[in-house]
């Protein structure tokens, strides 16, 4: 597999035969800091943010990274050093932020079921806003922003009812859902606002969803939040933002590219410069996806009475389960190229059936001992992780032109029981 039909090479080339993360050789990173490792491509990561930046500079807007996609501190500091601010949904996430040099003034809070310290501790530290998803939520914020004698700037999550063809368990938009005040809740929720001492009302907010390729469930949307703007403003109050979210796709197959930002700009900025809001994105996958690979190395290869062939790898579902959990598609490619061909499944160490990277994928005939590189692993990969079976986290390593960073290191047996140890 070429990785030119699905990733600009400049990012991850092939040269002379093995495969590079830039300037960097990969077989070199997998034998210094041993596998299962990620590696990221910090010009991928901020080149993306810059397209993205690129294609709605016409339009007031301020993009917050989506940290629930890649919560790693060295990821989201490449970010802010390019000015963007942070999306996060809990307090830990917004500790993370901080820990990476992020204004509070440019931290945004989302999440459902925030708790009472969650909100206390985003007030304390001054972010830019709350966004609520629940009338008991509001009560909430307001009862703590009086007691702590501070003022909650607080936005509105609305739930437009629009269902995006997505996976489900990745749409967020429609009334089945748990996400957001639904759009007939919303004369209720002013009123509740206007009684309120401690909490200010400056955003309206929206999101539909991940891995969204068709505008129209954008534009459906955005129409639903400009009514609510607008009914919002005849209610008294000062809108200042207007957040439509994330979402936007990304390739993980090349049978399924995903279409271009600009697409997506070219039907939003006419519908959104005239709200006179500054808005807000909170795109992360876009961002983060395609920057990684996960390296894993072939353990053994077998078969069985049926023909069946399986390549068991050093990695698994603890280090990326989309495939189990979302039946997600990951291309993934040998560390050096190969002429001949096989049909088998790529398999984990894990004691599950469901850990697999791949099922009855063509892919190059690799040996016991060959590396492997599954692609766009930047997104929900390593913040999904887990110690499952007793397994220890990998390292994490950013890589910069023939720059190589160790920004996470690998866990140790010692940690797997350093809290209950006393």
């Amino acid at each position: 597999m070429d990785t030119r039909d699905v990733f600009d090479t400049s990012y991850f080339p092939y040269c002379n035969g093995a495969l590079f993360c830039e300037g960097v050789s990969l077989e070199k990173l997998a034998d210094e800091y041993k596998t299962p490792l990620y590696v990221t491509s910090r010009n991928s990561l901020v080149g993306q943010y810059r397209a993205f930046e690129q294609a709605f500079s016409e339009l007031d807007h301020f993009t917050c990274f989506s940290v629930k996609a890649n919560f790693n501190i060295h990821v989201i500091k490449a970010l802010a050093d390019e000015g963007c601010g942070c999306d996060v949904n809990s307090g830990g996430e917004l500790y993370r932020a901080l820990q990476a040099g992020v204004s509070p003034e440019k931290i945004i809070m989302a999440g459902v079921g925030k708790t009472a310290s969650d909100i206390e501790y985003a007030l304390r530290t001054g972010i830019l806003m709350l966004k609520a998803e629940s009338l008991s939520e509001l009560r909430l914020i307001n009862e703590i922003a009086v007691r702590s004698g501070l003022a909650a700037r607080v936005g509105i999550r609305v739930n437009p009812n629009v269902t995006a063809e997505t996976h489900p368990y990745i749409t967020t938009g429609d009334s089945k859902e748990k996400f957001g005040i639904d759009e007939t809740d919303l004369g209720e929720v002013f009123t509740l606002l206007r009684g309120m001492n401690g909490v200010e009302l400056t955003a309206i907010d929206m999101h539909i969803g991940s891995q969204i390729f068709d505008r129209d469930f954008y534009q459906a949307a955005a129409e639903k939040l400009l009514d609510v703007l607008a009914a919002a403003r005849s209610a008294g109050f000062d809108i200042r933002y207007f957040d439509i979210g994330g979402g936007f796709p990304v390739t993980y197959e090349p049978q399924k590219p995903a279409p271009p930002v600009e697409y997506f700009a070219s039907i939003l900025v006419p519908l959104l410069e005239k709200t006179g809001t500054t808005v807000i994105f909170e795109p992360g996958r876009f961002i983060a996806a395609n920057s990684t690979v996960l390296l894993t190395r072939v353990i053994y290869r077998k078969h069985n009475h049926t023909g069946k062939e399986f390549v068991i790898v050093d990695a698994g579902m603890t280090e990326l389960i989309r495939p189990a959990l979302y039946q997600s598609h990951h291309e993934i490619v040998p560390l050096r190229q190969h002429g001949s061909t096989m049909v088998a499944d790529i398999v984990g160490p894990v004691c599950e059936s469901g850990d697999f990277f791949a099922r009855a994928r063509t892919i190059d005939a690799v040996n016991e001992g060959e590396l492997l590189a599954i692609f766009s692993a930047g997104a929900y990969c390593s913040v999904m992780s887990s110690n499952y079976n007793g397994r220890l986290r990998p390292a994490e390593v950013m890589v910069d032109g023939e720059r190589a960073t160790l920004i996470r290191k690998r866990d140790t047996y010692e940690q797997l029981v350093q809290n209950e140890m006393f």
